[in-house]
């Protein structure tokens, strides 16, 4: 099985639609890296002389009607519905620069997006060349003369889904270690580095790692899915299939079967949980009312539909590969 496992490995990374893969994903983080820096970036000295402009005047307004500005906020912020922020939030006072300037990007709150947007990257393009690696052996029927040579299917079948995962696994490694150190140094120069705990480095650390062990099992249920639908051009019409009816046109209509969807279980396993949004409706007094109810749905949950749904997906597969003729 390890020599198996060795020669796909060697196959995989021979491969050219692997190799665009990948470079396609440093490219990409490359673009993402460039958008944080505009992101963090200050304003301009032309910005910064309108927004002086527009504050001289506000205060100028405030200094006639300050006073009664300030009356009237703290009278909406008594009648304000709960919850409901600080009065000196609500109720800002007197204008100051800050609030015109463009606020600063901190490091610990912007590095979580960054990490759960490259893991789709990441996670779909794996998936999509696992596809292409195993469905591309029966278009060619180069599969068939693979098992003449091995014909213990359950270990070519094996092989097959461990070199595409452990292939995966440096690729994922190198990406989220760029984006960590490239998203560090650039909001560390131009943003807020300050709060950077060794408790936030530890989240981002566990979450880095849960990023690459999706990853490495996207690579791996590509490889079912091209196995079970013998085409790499069907196994993307499957995943876009799905993405747009199930998760959008039925995630949509359905609020409440959100925590069946592998989109927001894969958010909850990646992020530690993850928040979703249901409209509780009643009727009372003659009229019908909606409220948009926050609901999390816990790193548990996720984790363990991902390993069901994996586990099934691998034993469908194993089970159609070892009894389906290949031709």
């Amino acid at each position: 099985m390890i020599r198996l496992t060795g020669v796909e490995l060697r196959r995989l990374a021979s491969r050219r639609i692997a190799i665009i893969g990948v470079v396609a994903v440093l490219i990409i983080s490359a673009f993402l890296l460039f958008a944080i820096w505009r992101q963090a970036q200050p304003l301009s000295e032309a910005e910064q002389r309108q927004n002086q402009v527009f504050l001289e005047e506000q205060q100028k307004d405030w200094a006639l009607h300050g006073e009664q500005y300030q009356k009237d906020c703290e009278a909406a912020y008594a009648t304000a519905e709960e919850p409901k922020p600080a009065l000196k939030d609500f109720c800002p006072g007197p204008p100051s620069l800050e609030q015109y300037a463009k606020p600063k990007t901190v490091f610990a709150e912007v590095m979580p997006d960054v990490l759960l947007g490259s893991s789709y990257l990441l996670v779909f393009v794996a998936f999509l060349i696992g596809a292409s690696f195993f469905g591309a052996e029966f278009s060619s029927g180069a599969i068939g003369n693979w098992l003449t040579f091995e014909p213990r299917r359950l270990r070519v079948f094996g092989s097959k889904l461990l070199g595409a995962a452990i292939g995966f696994v440096p690729v994922a490694v190198v990406i989220t270690g760029l984006l960590l150190l490239g998203t560090f140094l650039i909001v560390d120069n131009l943003g807020i580095t300050a709060g950077t705990t060794g408790k936030v480095w530890g989240n981002l650390t566990e979450m880095s790692g849960r990023i690459v062990l999706m990853t490495a099992i996207g690579a791996a249920l590509g490889c079912v899915v091209g196995a079970l639908l013998r085409h790499t051009a069907a196994a993307i019409g499957f995943v876009m299939g799905y993405l747009i009816i199930v998760e959008g046109v039925f995630g949509g209509f359905l609020e409440k079967a959100q925590p069946w969807l592998v989109r927001l279980n894969f958010d909850a396993f990646i992020k530690h949980d993850a928040l979703y949004y249901i409209n509780e409706c009643n009727s009372s007094g003659g009229s019908y009312t909606c409220d948009q109810v926050t609901k999390t749905l816990s790193f548990e949950h996720g984790a363990w539909y991902l390993s069901i749904v994996a586990v099934a997906l691998v034993l469908l597969g194993a089970l159609v590969f070892r009894r389906r003729d290949v031709n």
